[in-house]
């Protein structure tokens, strides 16, 4: 008997939508990114879904601050930094400052693609936090042995022998000049973004001292490290300051004032009598023209 055989299409033919977008897609197989489409289509800036996609694709390690995504997009510091405050209040950037075994504080940034997840550990294990030095407990006084004496006089405790801590003391930060963190006071009060610490201060304020010294007043300083700054700082404000201390020459001091005696005798004007010309001498008479017969021909 034979088979039976059906004219009809298998599944109706949809055909492309009348509006909308149509994807072309392609099979990747290297250079891609996997991203949830709760994070591309959550309702947000275009900027801050188009910052996650780009952090989500770099390389564990890529620097991901501010300055470093400035320099890749050409959105300014105030809409990076609001899409990254966006990120983090909705659950995929969490920045956290951690103390490093040296001492150093630096800021970690773990990008989550799920919000909420839960960091792999590092292969090498994260560098663990110092652990206090725990006091040295006195050893216990050992009480003396019956004596025949009557008063017996109780023995003392020798004194232990505290081992010295290994851990060296913070250095202390130099006196710096008052006249100098002042100059900086007024710098931070021009332009606030100038903020530096206490031993940064303490560094510059040589530098600062040379041009006190100079004969330059702080307001002439303060204007001098202001001046022509530009809009987004590549650096630290330390940098730009001692940058500008280091390399804009001092200027010249002023010259003292001449003495009397030096200096030379006021001529006052005289009318000549032949032109009416004025002229500088001692006393009343003709001009030079006037002598020599030049003013004479030229008034004739």
């Amino acid at each position: 008997m034979a088979d039976s055989q059906s004219n009809a299409p298998l599944r109706a033919d949809a055909g492309a939508p009348n509006s909308g977008v149509i994807h072309v897609r392609t099979r990747l197989t290297t250079d891609f990114t996997v991203l949830s489409n709760a994070l591309l289509q959550r309702r947000c800036s275009a900027v801050t879904v188009g910052v996650a996609a780009y952090i989500a694709s770099l390389p564990d390690g890529a620097p991901v601050t501010i300055a470093a995504l400035c320099n890749h997009f050409t959105e300014g510091e105030i809409l990076i930094s609001r899409a990254l405050r966006e990120l983090e209040f909705a659950g995929y950037l969490d920045r956290r400052r951690e103390r490093m075994p040296c001492g150093q504080i630096r800021t970690r940034t773990y990008f989550y693609d799920v919000p909420g997840g839960v960091p792999d550990p590092e292969p090498d294990g994260w560098p663990e936090r110092p652990k206090p030095r725990r006091p040295r407990k006195p050893a216990p006084a050992v009480a003396p042995a019956p004596s025949p004496i009557p008063a017996p006089v109780p023995a003392q405790a020798e004194p232990v022998a505290e081992t010295p801590d290994p851990t060296p003391a913070p250095a202390a930060l130099p006196d710096a000049d008052p006249q100098s963190l002042a100059v900086l006071s007024i710098v931070r009060r021009i332009d606030p973004r100038l903020v530096v610490s206490a031993r940064e201060a303490a560094q510059m304020a040589p530098g600062i001292s040379e041009w006190l010294a100079s004969g330059l007043d702080g307001i002439q300083i303060a204007k001098l490290l202001t001046d022509g700054l530009p809009d987004r700082f590549l650096t630290r404000p330390a940098g730009i300051l001692a940058y500008r201390l280091r390399e804009t020459p001092l200027p010249a001091p002023p010259r003292p004032p001449m003495p009397l005696a030096e200096r030379p005798a006021f001529v006052p004007f005289q009318d000549c009598e032949g032109c009416y010309r004025p002229f500088r001498a001692p006393d009343p008479g003709r001009c030079r023209d006037c002598r020599t017969g030049v003013g004479l021909r030229a008034a004739g």
